[in-house]
């Protein structure tokens, strides 16, 4: 990611606080293997000026595990890479073999269990991480796009915050397809609960 994306994060308020960054593992040995072209350490770089130019961004990634190779130290230092770095969301995956690739000529000398046991640990931590950032959200003010009837409750409305977390909230139907600020009330495991921030304007506008 070049400076020039990352200062656009500082300059244009149109860019929502979420970006999908895919990282596949914290191990330069790995990392290697899987041509990726990039350390963990300059990961981690365009990760902090991103930060400085929007200190509410949250981010997601993507991981394999298992990839042929992957030691214990490799999987560890991956695990580190997310604690280090904190991320919302993850598409994590365990290796599998495709034809093609330049990875399916390597030996796969990975169980299939070690494999499994890997991403359970990755995904509960990134769920741990994700629940934390939802519970720092209770009490702020957040600016939603409203996207329709909320699936738990079709008598309330749903809508995505800048960070792309989904809330459900009490609103009339005219809503949908604008803009709302919200107070956040409740984290769920994969939804927040909000009410309206300004009830009296959103009345008087229903009338």
């Amino acid at each position: 990611m070049t400076q020039r994306m990352v200062d656009a994060y500082a300059r244009l308020p149109k860019l929502v606080s979420f970006l999908h960054l895919p990282v596949q593992a914290g191990s330069d040995r790995v990392l290697a293997a899987m041509k990726r072209g990039y350390t963990t350490l300059e990961f981690k770089s365009v990760v902090r000026r991103l930060r400085a130019a929007r200190p509410d961004l949250t981010l997601s990634s993507d991981f394999i595990v298992g990839f042929p190779g992957e030691t214990e130290e490799d999987f560890e230092k991956t695990m580190k890479l997310i604690e280090d770095v904190g991320f919302d969301t993850s598409f994590s995956f365990v290796y599998s073999r495709r034809p093609g690739t330049p990875a399916a000529d390597l030996h796969d000398d990975t169980p299939q269990d070690v494999k499994l046991r890997r991403l359970q640990r990755l995904q509960a931590l990134i769920n741990e991480q994700a629940a934390q950032i939802a519970r720092n959200m209770i009490g702020t003010r957040q600016r939603l796009l409203v996207e329709g009837p909320s699936r738990r409750d079709p008598n309330e409305l749903m809508g995505r915050t800048e960070n792309n977390r989904i809330v459900n909230f009490a609103a009339p139907a005219r809503l949908i397809g604008q803009m709302v600020d919200v107070i956040i009330t409740e984290a769920h495991t994969n939804s927040l609960r909000a009410r309206v921030a300004d009830v009296d304007r959103v009345s008087q506008e229903a009338e």
